[in-house]
């Protein structure tokens, strides 16, 4: 993994060296073993290297072909580059590197932008043609990389993180009220927005072409459920099929030239990959997990099955409330966006510690819950709609109390009558084409309950959220399975926007630690698409499939656990039995008003809830609008009101290629 930026200016020249490096500056962390820069007429290109494939200094970037008329800065990894370069060698093509990096150079000179379709990977690139005279951008089929930009009057700039753009002073600083709004929401901002105005990201699965003429975007993938199975093909076809992709999948992703390691958090997902890798591949993987101090969240007794059934090397962090709340301001710096949860925390302590034992890949699991349907959501769905067709049905709704025991569980007679009522929210509205989804939009837009009076007169309502989703849906995608909806609008929402960025590329780049995950390639997600809804969820087991496959693999205990959430503690992090200076600086009344996002008086009292119980007393909708507030308020801070422009950011020892 790496970091990229770049500038192509066509209106007017401008000396680019100076600002290329500070751009680089700001992301050494995505890459701190080497940096260069291409310059030439309208165009700067800019990379800082994490050496994983080709350690030499051959491999740094800017990389270009044999006359360097093309010239390529690239973020990702290649994992079927070795094929590809076999053949593009029988064509004559010549490399003077052995990265994947200058195959990519080489197949785009064969095909143009359709290069990117034959690519197996994760990925953000830029490639310059200079006989064009023009740009390519592109973006991973799922989002695993990021990729931003702001384009303005024929001028571009582009970075793999925000804050290297924003070392453009010319580039204006202010929070987007729609993109705080959707974090509100959906917990991350819709679509092509960030939580900052006129900075865009270029989504999963598009390539931009930018030349004089303007900026053209085009979608080359997208998940596709229209070619669900239907025939009687045996359950066992389906799980040998499954097996191998996965196998392969996990295969391709342990080229590296240095070790490669695997988180491993007591799941069935993280488990099975590390089990294919130690059982097929590697008899001395390393595993990495973490721990809380906080029961609640803990799942170290599951990771104790784990480790003994792969008899890993295994290695773990242990989380407290104290650590999250002291490091809470390093991870917002990171992550560039409002949060709503705490969860990435743990993360950037887990990618520390695969940093500080000398790993610089691991593998993952994430992903297996979005494609094999792993998610309460899709279940929720199912039964919500089972329930709409009898809607004063008494026994219909109590499928809910079998799919959340811990809600309902001791649940009085009122309480499991006001339960029932929350999830009869909407319940006819099944012809809506984001039903599986309404309920949770509607909920988590009460937080919104916390805007200043400026901001709620905007009025982000849900259902006008909705219908910017909506406007970009498949042309086909209502002839789709309800639950194979509810996978998409999963797929292109929560985990491109939100889990692969927040809890993914941020949290591990910011230890400078590549994530590589199996489940992901696209290849298993087309298998997934076509799939038969019985073998994704059977009557209310989920990932059905995968767990058929896993059996036999891995241990039957992590199989048939109950399924539990990655969440990590919230308001006992900020408001405990330890003063937190940077909390009470944030939170003031003073600094609410300034900011203005907030209503002062509705802030103070949520404090003052959680100075009584010491964080204790508050529900699970406050403690999501408390971290929200508080990540919104540094977000401001660090990237609005202080953004750091000092010189210490600019790297002024960039080898240079014209």
């Amino acid at each position: 993994m790496c970091g990229i930026a770049g500038i192509v200016n066509y209106r007017s020249l401008e000396d680019k060296r100076v600002l290329l490096g500070k751009m680089a500056g700001m992301m050494r962390h995505r890459g701190p073993d080497a940096a260069g820069m291409f310059l030439k007429g309208p165009v700067g290109l800019v990379h800082t290297r994490l050496s994983i494939i080709d350690l030499s200094s051959a491999g740094n970037q800017p990389i270009h072909n044999e006359d360097k008329s093309i010239w390529i800065v690239f973020n990702g990894e290649i994992f079927n580059f070795p094929e590809i370069r076999k053949d593009l060698e029988a064509r004559g093509h010549r490399f003077y590197t052995q990265t994947d990096t200058e195959v990519l150079i080489h197949l785009y000179e064969e095909k143009g932008a359709h290069f990117l379709q034959v690519l197996n990977g994760q990925f953000a690139l830029a490639i310059w043609d200079e006989n064009k005279k023009e740009l390519l951008l592109a973006r991973d089929r799922v989002g695993i990389r990021p990729l931003f930009y702001q384009f303005d009057n024929g001028r571009m700039t582009f970075a793999s993180e925000i804050k290297a753009l924003f070392a453009d002073t010319a580039i204006h600083r202010e929070i987007n009220a729609q993109s705080l709004a959707d974090v509100f929401t959906c917990w991350a901002p819709l679509g092509e927005l960030t939580p900052f105005k006129n900075i865009y990201q270029l989504l999963p699965g598009h390539y931009a072409r930018i030349n004089s003429q303007g900026m053209f975007i085009q979608s080359y993938w997208s998940p596709d459920f229209s070619h669900e199975d239907k025939s009687d093909r045996p359950l066992n076809d389906w799980v040998e099929e499954l097996r191998g992709l996965l196998l392969d999948a996990s295969r391709i992703r342990l080229r590296a030239d240095v070790p490669v390691g695997a988180y491993l958090s007591g799941g069935i997902d993280s488990t099975y990959i590390s089990s294919l890798v130690k059982q097929n591949f590697n008899n001395r993987l390393s595993t990495f997990s973490v721990r809380f101090t906080d029961k609640r969240f803990d799942e170290s007794d599951y990771q104790t099955i784990a480790v003994r059934s792969l008899k890993t090397d295994h290695h773990d962090v242990c989380c407290s409330e104290e650590d999250i709340g002291t490091l809470f301001p390093k991870v917002v710096w990171h992550t560039e966006t409002p949060i709503i949860r705490t969860a990435p925390t743990p993360l950037f302590m887990l990618s520390k510690l695969v940093r500080e034992r000398n790993f610089k890949v691991v593998l993952t699991g994430e992903g297996a819950d979005e494609i094999f349907a792993g998610y309460n959501i899709f279940k929720e769905d199912k039964i919500r709609r089972f329930w709409a067709r009898q809607p004063d049905s008494e026994k219909r709704p109590k499928l809910l109390e079998k799919l959340y025991p811990y809600i309902f569980s001791g649940a009085n007679s009122r309480s499991r009558q006001f339960l029932q009522g929350f999830f009869k929210k909407d319940l006819l509205a099944i012809d809506s084409p984001v039903y599986s989804h309404l309920l949770r939009w509607s909920n988590t837009s009460q937080l919104q309950s916390f805007f200043s009076n400026d901001l709620q007169s905007q009025a982000f309502s849900t259902n006008a959220f909705a219908d910017r989703y909506c406007a970009n849906l498949p042309n086909d995608f209502m002839s789709w399975s309800p639950l194979s909806r509810a996978q998409y609008t999963e797929m292109r929402i929560f985990l491109s926007n939100y889990l692969l960025s927040s809890q993914g590329d941020r949290m591990a780049m910011a230890n400078s630690i590549e994530g590589r995950f199996p489940f992901l390639d696209h290849r298993l997600i087309e298998f997934a698409c076509r799939l038969p809804q019985r073998f994704r969820i059977h009557g209310l087991n989920e990932k059905f499939l995968l767990k058929q496959a896993a059996r036999g693999v891995i241990p039957d205990e992590l199989i048939e656990r109950a399924k539990q959430p990655y969440r990590a503690p919230i308001s006992r992090c900020f408001f405990g039995n330890r003063k937190l200076d940077y909390v009470d600086e944030m939170m003031s009344e003073d600094q609410i008003r300034a900011k203005g996002y907030f209503e002062p008086s509705k802030v103070s009292r949520l404090i003052a809830k959680c100075g009584k119980g010491k964080g204790q007393l508050l529900s699970e909708r406050e403690n999501m609008a408390l971290v929200g507030i508080l990540s919104t308020q540094l977000l401001d801070h660090q990237f609005i009101s202080s953004f750091p422009l000092q010189s210490d950011h600019l790297i002024d020892d960039i080898a240079v290629h014209s």
